[in-house]
Order: structure tokens, then sequence, then C-alpha cells
């Protein structure tokens, strides 16, 4: 299929618009794109979903072979592993044919009654999309503060509170709420609110029954956002304020909820800090420039103003960087990340020899789940690689014993020793080595005739970790190889791997992505005309950057609400998350960074060339990237491009940033995405 085969795709209308920074001029032809209440912008939307029904439309019985084989690798009615808290055990269910979980609880055994807390099915009732964020119980085990959005945007959600022995909301309604805490009188909530940036700028403090909330802190800088948590140890409540690279904390007691805030440490630009109590002692997670990897003092409870009393509890290690810590009564576990693998360390309270929990596997990915129960001696960690399916274990600090709770299943069958697991370096430009994990069916000649997609993300610090995936296996079993490049911009291999993929040194992200895809063609792998590349938001950047890079190199691109009009989304303060990313893509109005973004930004560097087949997708509601910068990008690639590839606009009218939000329409989603890579590599069974 070439793009001439069928009608003519849509034409956006070109209106130019100039725009002049330092001597510079930029023509946006499609600018116009941005504004959602124009007839003519949802005019040209639907048209452009019209054009990928029509070209797609020989794909659906792939499509519904693909949907269909996902959902039989899932437990369709499957219950997470119950977690005690406060008296309850905690969890939550699956059930055929249901698009949402329900949560429940128990009263101090799995044996007594089930108390459903929130059926979502219910709350999405004829709703076209419904994110359910959670909830937070009040001490008392009476009530849970909830969150819940009907739009699919990641950033707007309305906070409710729900008498747990009535079933019915009291209180009040909060709309834009973004976190909530509950002092120990089980009257008193904190939360968090948004400004019309959706930036979390406010906490409130508001008791049952009061109309009206009293605003306890407003977080100035445009930079920082603030979010409220209460404690395992229930002793305090905290208002955490954090930019990318800098944070600070304050503090009450949660007996006192009248009380003011007290700050913990005042911030310090590039010092960033988290306050983990314990019940005699604060557990202080430290990093500035000097120990970017991160390092863990004790302090007392009393008189931690002063650094004289803090103690080096964890040293900073070059190498080791410290992912995730959860403090316990006799211990403080660590999850530690050292050559881009994890393991977890149960570090003893009172001193003594630290006892490790390590994995054989080549490549693997663990992640430490803790324990809400603060005297228990136990820690859960789940743990994945791309041919291990999800497994929940427990280790208990005292016996030294590992328990297996619970096992991902996969109803239609999977043998993992069918397929075989690699680590691949690649060497970038600049002669760094650049991790890359692989998977694919034993048997496989490298013969440069395999189909391969590759995905990756590579910003935030976020790293692309080797997680088993269900619905991925509908590409394997067809004879791909599937790879996740862990390219700087993560932290896969350290804070000083995310320092080296940010601001002035972005373009590492791009060319170390490249360096792996060569590395499959020249490993013969797979070949150009076989190679599919895939990634979303900051990874859909990354995919607009390497499309205009190297188009040679990928036959098929899939770039999920992509991140690609860099500069003038980063020019509008207007935006939601555009000041607050500044300390990761740098900011325009400085002559330096403006520069340096125009030479990668997708949008901009778009040029008369020929460019791979591309599938592009994006959410009306979209809060993180809005829906006008992939509209646009598709606009102005149909209009410059020089190929007869296929070029398609996916836009969801009804949701936000993750697509479809019901499971079984998620799957949908994917096999859509599935099906195009396949047909464009010409598998089409």
């Amino acid at each position: 299929m070439k793009q001439s085969d069928f009608p003519a795709p849509p034409v956006a209308e070109i209106v130019p618009d100039t725009y002049v920074n330092f001597g510079k001029q930029r023509i946006d032809n499609y600018y116009w794109l941005k504004d959602k209440n124009n007839p003519k912008v949802i005019e040209y939307l639907k048209a452009e979903n019209a054009y990928t029904e029509t070209v797609m439309a020989s794909t659906k019985e792939l499509q519904e072979s693909i949907y269909n084989e996902i959902v039989g690798r899932i437990k369709e009615d499957d219950e997470s592993y119950p977690t005690f808290s406060d008296g309850y055990y905690y969890y939550n269910r699956t059930e055929k044919g249901k698009q949402y979980r329900t949560y429940c609880r128990r009263k101090g055994s799995m044996n007594a009654p089930e108390e459903i807390l929130f059926d979502v099915n219910k709350m999405a009732e004829g709703k076209p999309a419904f994110i359910f964020m959670g909830y937070s119980i009040s001490p008392d085990n009476g009530k849970a503060a909830y969150f819940y959005n009907e739009t699919g945007s990641y950033a707007e959600f309305i906070m409710k509170i729900k008498d747990l022995s009535s079933g019915q909301d009291i209180g009040f309604s909060v709309t834009g709420a973004t976190s909530a805490a509950w002092a120990n009188d089980s009257q008193t909530l904190f939360y968090g609110t948004i400004d019309k940036t959706l930036r979390s700028y406010q906490i409130h403090r508001q008791k049952i029954g009061e109309t009206k909330s009293k605003l306890i802190f407003e977080e100035k800088d445009p930079k920082f956002s603030t979010y409220v948590s209460a404690t395992k140890t229930k002793q305090f409540i905290f208002i955490s304020s954090e930019s990318s690279t800098t944070s600070e904390e304050r503090f009450i007691p949660a007996d006192m909820p009248e009380e003011s805030f007290k700050i913990f440490m005042p911030r310090t630009q590039d010092v960033e800090y988290s306050v983990y109590p314990h019940k005699h002692k604060f557990f202080v997670r430290y990093k500035d420039k000097q120990n970017l990897n991160g390092k863990i003092y004790e302090t007392p409870l009393a008189g931690f103003e002063d650094k004289k009393t803090w103690n080096e509890f964890v040293p900073h290690n070059d190498s080791i960087r410290i992912d995730g810590i959860d403090v316990q009564k006799e211990f403080v576990a660590l999850e530690l990340r050292k050559n881009g693998l994890t393991e977890i360390e149960l570090k003893p309270i009172s001193g003594g020899k630290s006892k490790v929990i390590a994995f054989p596997e080549p490549v693997y990915t663990v992640s430490l789940q803790g324990n809400p129960e603060y005297d228990s001696t136990s820690v859960r960690y789940s743990y994945t690689s791309l041919n291990r399916p999800n497994t929940l274990y427990e280790y208990d600090f005292v016996s030294e014993q590992t328990k297996k709770l619970k096992e991902q299943e996969i109803p239609s069958g999977f043998n993992p020793d069918d397929y075989v697991v690699e680590r691949l370096w690649a060497t970038a430009p600049d002669g760094v080595k650049v991790p890359m994990a692989i998977v694919y069916k034993k048997g496989l000649k490298k013969d440069g005739k395999n189909p391969a997609l590759l995905y990756s993300y590579g910003s935030y610090g976020i790293s692309s970790d080797a997680n088993f995936s269900a619905s991925v296996y509908s590409l394997i079993d067809r004879g791909f190889v599937f790879g996740i490049a862990q390219i700087r911009g993560g932290s896969d291999l350290g804070e000083q791997w995310y320092e080296d993929g940010k601001l002035l040194k972005k373009k590492n992200t791009f060319t170390d992505f490249i360096a792996c895809s060569e590395k499959l063609i020249n490993n013969r792998y797979t070949a150009p005309d076989k190679l599919a590349a895939m990634g979303g938001s900051a990874g859909g950047l990354l995919m607009g950057a390497v499309a205009n890079m190297r188009p040679d190199l990928y036959q098929t691109i899939v770039a999920l609400v992509p991140f690609v009009d860099v500069i003038n989304t980063m020019l509008d303060e207007s935006l939601p998350l555009t000041t607050g990313e500044y300390e990761e893509w740098g900011n325009p109005n400085d002559e330096t960074y403006f520069n340096y973004m125009l030479t990668y930004s997708p949008y901009d560097n778009i040029k008369p060339q020929n460019y791979p087949n591309m599938l592009v997708t994006g959410g009306l509601n979209d809060s993180q990237v809005l829906f006008h910068e992939p509209a646009k990008y598709v606009a102005k690639l149909r209009a410059t491009k020089t190929d007869d590839n296929i070029l398609l606009l996916r836009m969801n009218m009804e949701s936000g940033h993750g697509g479809a939000t019901g499971r079984y329409e998620g799957i949908r989603d994917t096999a859509f995405e599935y099906a195009f890579i396949l047909n464009r590599v010409g598998i089409d069974k």
C-alpha cells in the first residue's frame, strides 16, 4: 500500500503566522489548528480520522486477530494480592467484559465480608472516557477522599469524599484537585489544587461540613509544583514543593491540623531532598550536583535544623543510583540501580550487615513495593523481564525468606523458554556505550530479514525498563525482534545518564536511539526496510527527531501523542507544563537554548525529503501534549514530504494523553497500532 493507492488525504488550510525571535524568522502555517472551539479545526480532525479509517480498512481482520490474542493473554477475571493496612485487607479486581476495576476491602481477614469501596464500572457508565486516580482512606477507616475525571485528562481531576458506611458522598467537591492527606482527627483534609496552566500550586485545609477551605500554602514559583501527603508513621503531614532540579518540604504534626507548617530545609537551587519519618528519627534522601545518584542521611526529630546533627546512612556512589526508599521500624529498604539493573537492599536501622536481594538474569526489572504497615518486618517487590510475566514477592527481613505471592497468568499459555532475551550495547557517536534489551523467538536467523520494533522514551530521567508486555508478543510470535533502547535522558545508567540527555545535551537522546537502530541492522537482526520505531509523549519527540535526522533507517514510525512543536510550546507560558519544563528542555527566551532547540524541534525541522510510513496519534482532551501538536505536525509533514508512504493521524476525540481509558478500548488502540506496523512490513495475518 502506498498513499497514491487511496483517495487524496485531507489538506489543512495554510494560514501563515510569522514569529521573530533573536533575529530568526519562523513561519507557522498551521498555528490556527490550536483552537478546538473553531469548527474548522474539528472538521479537519474528523477528516483525518476518516482518512485513517479508509486506509486501515483492509487491516480490520488483522486488528481483530491481534485484539483477541492480547485479550487471550490477559486473565480477564483477576484480583490483586491483598495489602494489609490499618486493620483492613485492600485489593482490587477486574471482571470479564468490564472495562474498569472494582476496589474492595475486608476487615481483619480475607474471610470477612467484602466491602466494595468503588465500582469504577458503575461510575464510568455512559461516559466516553473515565479515569479513576485513586483514593485516600481516613485514619478512622470511615471515609475516602477520591479522585476521578470524565475527560481522560491526566491533570484535571475532581475530588470528592465518600462515607464508607453509607456509600454516599459527603462534605465537599473540589474541581482541579491534585493530592490529599487526612489529619489524624479524620475530619480535616488537606488537598492541592491547580492553576490555569494545570500546575498544582496551592494547598488548602478544609473540615468536613465546612463550606469554605483555608489556603495554607501557595507555590509562587511557576517552575515548582506542590503536593500534600501523610506519613506512614501517622506522625506528620508534609507539603512538598518541587521543580525538576530543586525541592523543599514543610510539615506539621498530624494530630495538630491547625498548626503552621514548618520548613524542614529551605530550598537551594539544584538541591533535591525528601523526608521519610521513622518513629524516632528522620531519614533524608538528598541529591545535589556533587551527589547526583543520591545519598541518605539520618537526622534527629528535634534539632534537625542544625546540619551537624545529620549522619550519613547511605553514602553517595558514582555507579549506584538510589531509585527508591521505604522506611520500616527495623530497616530501610532501598531500590538501587547499577549498570542499568536494579537490586534491593535492606539496611538495618540499628547498624549491622545489609541484606541484598539480587537477581541472576541478564536483563530484568525489579521494583520495590514497600509495606504500608510501619511495624512489619517484610517488604514486597515485583519482578519481571521481557520474557517473564510480572511476579509479586515478599521478603522477610528477620527470617530472610522470600515468598512468591502472585504471578501474572497468561491464560492462552506462555513458555519463557521459547524466547531469547539479550542485552546489547550500541556505540553512540561520542563513543559512549548504550544498552538495549531485546527479545525474539528461539530459532530466529540473524540474516537481516526479520522485522523489528525498537521502542524508547528518553526524557525526565524516566528509565526505559525491560518489562514483560503481553501485547508485544503479537509481534514477536509473527517473527519480530522487539527491543527497548535505554538511551540518555532516562536514568537507566544513573543520574549522570539523565544529565547527559537533557538541556543542551538533548540530542544525545536521538543519536543514542539511532546508534541502537544501527546496531540491530549491523548485527543482522533486521534491515532498514523491516525496522519500525515507536515512542510516546516525550518519546514521540524522539520519534519526530529521528524521522527528520535518519528517515532512511526506518520503514515505519509510530509517534503516540508526540511532543513535537518544542519551540512554540515552550515559548507559550499559558500552556500546561511549560514553565515547569524549563529545567528539562531549557528556556527558549534565552538565545542559547532557543538556538539549540531550533536545531532539533521536530515540527521546525520537517524538510522536503522521503519519510518512513508514519502513524501519529493525539487526544482532543490531552493535558500533557495538547492535541494541536500532532495535528500541526501531520499537516506540515503532508505538505512537505516527497515520498508516497502512508502518513496517518488518529485523533481520539473523547479522551486525553493515555488514549482510550477502558482496558478493552485500550487494547483496541494497541491492536490498531500493531496492525499498522505489521501491514507496513507486509504481514497481513
